[in-house]
């Protein structure tokens, strides 16, 4: 398991029995996490008058947030120099995903001062843009939902880029790699955080299961010469053996070098307990 210990303005306090205590910033959280399915106690009553807000889901599909205390309709939060506005979403979201910090610190370490050009596919509101242009990349930030795009311009904008080398695509992601094909684009870094299932700017239906390798392997035809990553995230219960499989085929047999495949999660810092957060595929030049 793999997590970023450098966190201030977030952090997992707490989980069990399906929730997850968080702390962002100074509001305080209780959401709902199906990876929990552990008893350590009833978060509700174990931190009662200490929690802001809870998100209870619905028996019909959604749910809502019960607020406790006022919570502004957005704030903020920082990771190392990194500035990321939070919402209470819908379907119990807040814009940001902090177990991603451990892919952030990887990406401004290895692009530190290499000049790449990075493609950010399925990007949402940014974190990873963030990041690599804190690094010194270029960036093209490609989501089909404009609201998300809007959103990550602000986290790029109040992190302090926004004069930065960034383009931002409001499109579906297969049909805009389709176009940077035809154009003879290429990028020495891909980056995508693809859903199980979503749709695209005009309808498009995307199904992971269907469509992951398919997509991989036409961003192989993006990548540069000399390529430096290709970053897969997914938060969808495919093993990391599976997208090893994926990038050994699609990625590893045009260029060789290094593939590394594990979970990502964040730690509790009441008790030693680790939720499992999702799986990254990492190929990367030797």
């Amino acid at each position: 398991m793999n997590y970023s210990n450098k966190w201030k303005d977030y952090e997992l306090i707490d989980s069990s029995l399906g929730q997850k205590y968080e702390r962002w910033g100074n509001v305080y959280l209780l959401r709902p996490d199906p990876a929990v399915i552990w008893d350590n106690g009833n978060l509700e009553e174990k931190y009662k008058g200490k929690i802001d807000a809870i998100y209870y889901r619905s028996n019909s599909g959604g749910g809502h947030w019960e607020n406790l205390k006022v919570i502004p309709p957005r704030w903020k939060i920082k990771y190392e120099d990194l500035t990321f506005n939070i919402k209470q979403m819908g379907f119990k979201h807040t814009g940001l995903f902090p177990e991603q910090a451990y892919n952030w610190d990887y990406l401004m370490e290895k692009l530190e001062g290499k000049g790449a050009s990075v493609l950010n596919l399925f990007a949402y509101t940014g974190g990873a843009t963030v990041a690599c242009l804190k690094a010194g990349a270029t960036v093209c930030h490609v989501d089909s939902s404009r609201g998300m795009v809007d959103w990550a311009k602000e986290n790029v904008n109040d992190s302090g880029y926004q004069d930065g080398p960034i383009r931002y695509i409001v499109d579906d992601v297969v049909k805009f790699v389709k176009r940077e094909i035809r154009r003879g684009h290429k990028y020495d870094v891909i980056i995508m955080d693809p859903p199980s299932y979503g749709r695209g700017a005009n309808g498009e239906v995307w199904d992971l299961d269907k469509d992951l390798n398919n997509l991989v392997s036409l961003c192989s035809e993006l990548l540069s010469d000399k390529p430096i990553l290709f970053l897969i995230n997914t938060y969808s219960g495919l093993s990391p053996e599976t997208l090893k499989n994926i990038l050994e085929l699609n990625i590893n047999s045009k260029f060789k070098g290094k593939i590394t495949c594990d979970e990502i999660g964040l730690k509790c810092s009441s008790n030693d307990l680790v939720l499992p957060c999702g799986n990254y595929g990492r190929w990367e030049c030797d």
